[in-house]
């Protein structure tokens, strides 16, 4: 196995970058805060991004953790890959990923001047810096679920010289210092009311409970429908267009959407 490393101080742009460095170097497997991906999917590890402090992202990025690291040494050997990539923020870090993780030595180190103007540079670190937004370089149903509640944004890269369209994932982790990110139970009642008040058949929308567990939410939502209407095509429509809203505004992991008709309604003449 070879092992490559790509270097950069931390919020200088290291993950959007990642993808590109590693086509060019023909390379499928990448370790970057934690996780291993294999071609823009997750394959094994959780985002140190997720830990609560800082502190503790970096001590998972570095996969201080012993259990943590047994899991992903089993995830690499079962892979059996040819060549993989390391992110870190300093040589350093990324040999001693290389050491905690019985790799070989690196072969070659890419540093982020090497693939990013000054400039690209400068903009990457303003992003961190005043709007605290962190990059993964994996689509955001990739990890929708490590970041539930967290602000995300997927983004779209057309890189030039392999002509694909890589998306990544825009998040701002618990420990940014722009504070921590809460999403009330009004804003989710606020969003449910919004977009499901055109929904054709709904007379009223009575109730909504949310139940929270740690990474997600279970919603018990009670309705009242118009007379000649489908009751299970009705309900199909509210739990795909809830589903689908609350996730695009929030991010939130819906583990489950329950449907009551309390009641009948006769269209008024």
């Amino acid at each position: 196995m070879e092992v490559y490393a790509f270097v950069g101080p931390s919020g200088t742009g290291k993950s959007h970058h990642a993808q590109e460095v590693a086509n060019e170097n023909g390379i499928n497997y990448i370790i970057d805060d934690a996780i291993l991906i294999y071609k823009n999917k997750v394959i094994a590890g959780k985002s140190a991004k997720t830990e609560p402090t800082k502190i503790g992202s970096v001590k998972s990025a570095i996969f201080n953790d012993v259990a943590k690291c047994e899991l992903m040494k089993r995830a690499i050997k079962s892979s059996k890959p040819d060549k993989i990539l390391i992110l870190g923020t300093s040589d350093g870090m990324v040999e001693k990923i290389a050491e905690n993780l019985n790799l070989p030595k690196i072969k070659k180190t890419i540093y982020i001047e090497d693939v990013a103007t000054k400039e690209e540079i400068e903009e990457a670190k303003r992003v961190r810096k005043v709007e605290g937004k962190h990059v993964v370089p994996v689509p955001t149903l990739e990890i929708k679920e490590q970041f539930s509640g967290y602000f995300m944004d997927p983004l779209k890269i057309f890189e030039k010289k392999d002509k694909k369209f890589h998306e990544k994932s825009i998040i701002r982790p618990t420990f940014s210092y722009l504070g921590n990110f809460y999403i009330s139970d009004k804003v989710i009642k606020d969003v449910i009311n919004y977009s499901t008040k055109n929904i054709n058949g709904i007379t009223k929308l009575s109730r909504i409970n949310i139940e929270k567990f740690i990474d997600g939410i279970n919603l018990y939502i009670d309705i009242n429908v118009l007379y000649g209407y489908s009751i299970p095509k009705v309900s199909k429509i509210l739990q795909n267009t809830v589903t689908q809203e609350l996730v695009y505004a929030t991010g939130i992991n819906i583990f489950g959407i329950n449907v009551r008709v309390k009641g009948i309604d006769i269209a008024k003449k």
